[in-house]
């Protein structure tokens, strides 16, 4: 198992993705901590990866409250004594945000993405690399979808708030992968099997004038495989990259996007 005795933190793990990636990280032999802030779909998330034979606790955590972060951490580390991985999936509602062109976007909705992607993402990569550091190890993950890198139209805030996620991906793996700990960003399209994405591809289609299937047609066309990425393989990926055997990637975003992004 690739992540044998390993000790990960989830946040936002109620959601499709944080969801499947700690499921697959417990299948990897990890012990998983739960984070998010709908405690009932959290705690059932953990029984069931206990369930199925993992390791796992939940707690409820605002993952942009600075405190609630720090005391979580401490308790985790006097429970098993160590972090290796830290995977922040938090989010926020995309009504009101995308599908709506940036000359008619008001200043709040533009910079309501960009305030909470950065402020969670960065709240929780310290306060993990804080405590990876004193065994000079550990990995920082984030996620992004194809706009952190494609100039899209009706995304608002969101395309910036991505591409500031992968620009801090490489800020803190220059500052910090020499002390050990890996920082890494996996890039992938949007995910249909979640959720989150029906909502968006939905704000998108109306404001295009389509209906959401077609938009999803569209979107899938403009990739090599004509399909999307889907959770099992971006679950494949998170674990494999949060492993030993990934250890000289770094500062880097991971291409998921089956050919929608050629590099």
């Amino acid at each position: 198992m690739q992540l044998e005795k390993k000790v990960a933190v989830l946040y936002g793990a109620s959601g499709n993705v944080g969801r499947a990636l700690a499921r697959g990280f417990a299948r990897e032999g990890a012990t998983v901590f739960v984070t998010g802030r709908n405690l009932p779909a959290i705690e059932a998330l953990a029984r069931q990866i206990v369930a199925d034979g993992g390791r796992a606790e939940a707690a409820r955590v605002d993952a942009t409250d600075e405190a609630a972060i720090e005391r979580h951490l401490d308790t985790l580390l006097e429970k098993v004594g160590r972090l290796d991985i830290s995977f922040n999936e938090s989010g926020i509602a995309q009504e009101g945000i995308q599908g709506i062109p940036l000359l008619e976007l008001s200043v709040d909705a533009f910079m309501r993405p960009v305030s909470h992607y950065l402020r969670s993402n960065f709240l929780t990569a310290r306060a993990a690399a804080r405590r990876m550091r004193a065994r000079r190890s550990g990995v920082i993950l984030m996620h992004t979808p194809e706009p952190a890198r494609l100039g899209l139209p009706l995304v608002g805030g969101m395309g910036p708030a991505w591409a500031a996620m992968e620009a801090l991906t490489r800020s803190l793996s220059a500052e910090l992968a020499s002390q050990g700990i890996r920082a890494v960003c996996l890039r992938s399209t949007g995910l249909p099997e979640t959720g989150t994405i029906d909502t968006v591809f939905d704000l998108h289609a109306t404001a295009l004038g389509i209906q959401r299937r077609d938009f999803l047609a569209l979107v899938e066309s403009r990739t090599h495989r004509q399909r999307s990425t889907s959770l099992a393989e971006l679950t494949a990926a998170a674990a494999f990259l949060a492993s030993d055997a990934a250890g000289a990637m770094t500062g880097t975003v991971v291409n998921l996007t089956g050919g929608l992004v050629a590099e």
